[in-house]
């Protein structure tokens, strides 16, 4: 599949304890519990036809329904206690969350199911996907190496199931139908984070000694431009794009700056710097292309406001997660055994020591949603 690649010179911000801790943390893993899996029928769709026809779901962990329960991979989240506060009880569903993630509530908020269902689930079929569909992987990135680390599904096998779906849409619901679907659907895509943290940062792709930070970050943006091209080339015209968060801030890489104290001011920087790299691509990617739209979801700002704001949502801790103690777990040091788990997820920004919970995700989901009726809907 070809995308934008480049070679250059050694990279300039580096932390070393990051790679060990996190390296350590990934492969720590020793067995995999399984996790209920169940469909969710479509109860919520409104009595009309939604103006939006499907979500569909491009990207990573903040939006992975539920892909990385089929693959081989130690990044897996369908156990206990991730997805303890689902509707209706606990249910691990391969979120890392919990309970639903931003997809989940956008989709329920258009008349869609509440539940955006992952590709990879054999609990649902085509007449499921004709709604809402999920192709994102936890761990991915908009680098096909950084995939690799883990072994997860890179972007660009994300865009070939897009096409196998589009053949399976084409069968169910006729030609023209699904055309309609795909060219109306609302398209969610949030990725970049693990590109950094997972992968440039973590010196083991040697993206770091092929390009600067500065040329990683331009990288980056020309691999979104490529994917973007790409999923509008085959029919999506209204798509949500997530810039990158203060990555400094999470609760691991606050840990990891424990001589410091605080965010990794490092790292938050290398967000914004790519973010307004980002944005100036978008603005000639449309310009280029009649007829696309692209909202572009401030996610650094909506983050940073509840950070140093959060009252605001009702939030008392904003820098470990709910789960265990909060400060490097995530995955499968996120389970049931953990003692020191909080008893309210919503008191809390992150859920584990990446991701955010539930209610910061409802939060987020309405962040984007009020932007698609700016400028989408």
């Amino acid at each position: 599949m070809a995308s934008p690649s480049g070679h250059r010179r050694a990279a300039t911000v580096r932390l070393p304890q990051a790679a060990a801790l996190l390296l350590a943390l990934m492969l720590s893993c020793c067995c995999c519990r399984g996790g209920a899996r169940s469909a969710s029928s479509s109860s919520a769709a409104a009595s009309s036809s939604p103006k939006v026809p499907a979500v569909i779901v491009f990207g990573d962990s903040t939006v992975d329904t539920g892909n990385n329960n089929g693959i081989g991979t130690i990044l897996k989240s369908d156990f206990a206690p991730y997805g303890r506060d689902m509707a209706g009880g606990p249910k691990p569903t391969g979120r890392f969350c919990n309970g639903r993630l931003p997809p989940d509530f956008i989709s329920e908020a258009l008349g869609l199911p509440p539940l955006v269902p992952a590709y990879l689930d054999p609990a649902y079929g085509i007449q499921d996907f004709a709604q809402g569909v999920c192709f994102a992987s936890a761990g991915t990135g908009l680098d096909n190496k950084t995939a690799g680390v883990l072994s997860v599904i890179p972007l660009w096998k994300e865009v070939e199931y897009f096409k196998e779906y589009q053949r399976r849409l084409r069968r169910y619901a006729g030609r023209a139908r699904a055309k309609r679907i795909v060219s109306d659907a609302l398209y969610v895509v949030s990725i970049g984070t693990n590109d950094f943290l997972e992968n440039y940062f973590l010196f083991v792709t040697g993206r770091f000694a092929e390009f600067t930070v500065e040329e990683f970050e331009d990288f980056l943006v020309a691999q979104a431009e490529w994917f973007l091209a790409e999923i509008h080339r085959l029919g999506a015209r209204r798509i949500t794009f997530a810039g990158l968060s203060p990555i400094g801030c999470l609760p691991l890489e606050r840990t990891l700056n424990t001589l410091r104290g605080g965010c990794i001011e490092e790292y938050n920087q290398v967000a914004r710097d790519y973010n307004e790299k980002l944005l100036a691509m978008l603005s000639r990617l449309m310009a280029s292309h009649p007829g696309l739209k692209v909202a572009y979801i401030n996610v650094y700002q909506n983050m940073f406001d509840l950070i140093t704001n959060p009252s605001t949502l009702g939030l008392e801790n904003v820098e470990e997660g709910c789960c265990a103690t909060g400060k490097v777990e995530m995955s499968y040091l996120c389970n049931d055994k953990s003692p020191m788990t909080c008893e309210d997820a919503g008191k809390y920004f992150f859920w584990d020591s990446f991701h955010p919970t539930e209610k910061v995700n409802k939060f987020f989901a309405k962040k984007t949603l009020d932007l698609c009726y700016e400028q989408l809907l």
